[in-house]
């Protein structure tokens, strides 16, 4: 069976019919929620946080925020499956919007967000002016905005390849977030999950890593703000000495001059 984001853009793929098929499954309902709490319990937050529920289909993530003490908006690409949303309604707020255009609210808004099953659909080019490097940059770097400092994402996802993985991994690094890739049962090609876990900025609280080996990450904001001018120099020297670029005169270090090129 082909996935579904190589069928077609989601706002297609989940017209009426699949909308509706979709979300009175009631393996799929299971399925969502196990990976909603799933994805609560690595982020560990305390009750009442206001969440961003990031492709939020028909609200079935949704309803576990509203069962587990939260407050939630969630956003969707696709119409159809916000109509199901209003005809189940449910308790958040809902916005017609592409993640891929990016996260369409001001800044610090959120303490949290969670995405289930969703952002794998930002690697595809499905489109000619789609672009999946700027589309997954767009998401990640508004995402980053849109939260509290220290704010925290959870993001579960299907990658079709490791490539897709690393695309996501580098959006999100270069976008400032820190943390890194959880896999549930990863010896099993059927119940594998990926959960993608970032924190924007240090955390009031710590994310729920016990047990899990996960891929880590770190901002490459964070990374320069801790290095020292000192460190900075000395790493630009090590770097120009191994490219055979200065040479050592007694303990200083000169740079070589370079005959001119004809």
């Amino acid at each position: 069976m082909s996935r579904p984001e190589f069928t077609a853009p989601p706002e297609i793929f989940y017209n009426e019919d699949e909308s509706k098929k979709y979300t009175e499954s009631t393996r799929v309902q299971h399925i969502q929620a196990e990976m909603t709490l799933r994805a609560l319990e690595l982020l560990n937050i305390p009750p009442a946080q206001h969440v961003l529920d990031i492709g939020c289909g028909s609200g079935l993530s949704g309803e576990i925020l509203t069962e587990e003490g939260h407050y939630w908006i969630g956003m969707d690409i696709s119409a159809s499956m916000l109509g199901n949303a209003l005809d189940r309604e449910v308790e958040g707020d809902l916005f017609l919007a592409d993640m891929g255009q990016g996260v369409p609210f001001r800044a610090g808004v959120f303490d949290a967000a969670i995405s289930i099953s969703a952002i794998q659909w930002l690697c595809n080019a499905d489109k000619s002016e789609n672009d999946p490097k700027k589309r997954l940059a767009a998401f990640f770097s508004t995402l980053f905005a849109s939260l509290k400092r220290g704010g925290k994402v959870c993001c579960q996802f299907y990658p079709s390849s490791d490539k897709q993985t690393d695309q996501i991994l580098s959006a999100a690094k270069t976008a400032g977030f820190g943390g890194g890739m959880i896999i549930d049962n990863p010896e099993s090609k059927k119940n594998k999950k990926c959960y993608l876990v970032l924190a924007a900025g240090k955390p009031d609280t710590d994310m729920n890593m016990e047990g899990v080996v996960m891929e880590e990450i770190r901002s490459t904001k964070k990374e320069k703000s801790r290095e020292t001018t000192k460190e900075y120099i000395m790493r630009k020297k090590e770097l120009m000495r191994k490219r055979g670029r200065v040479i050592k005169n007694d303990s200083k270090y000169t740079a070589r001059k370079r005959r001119p090129r004809f």
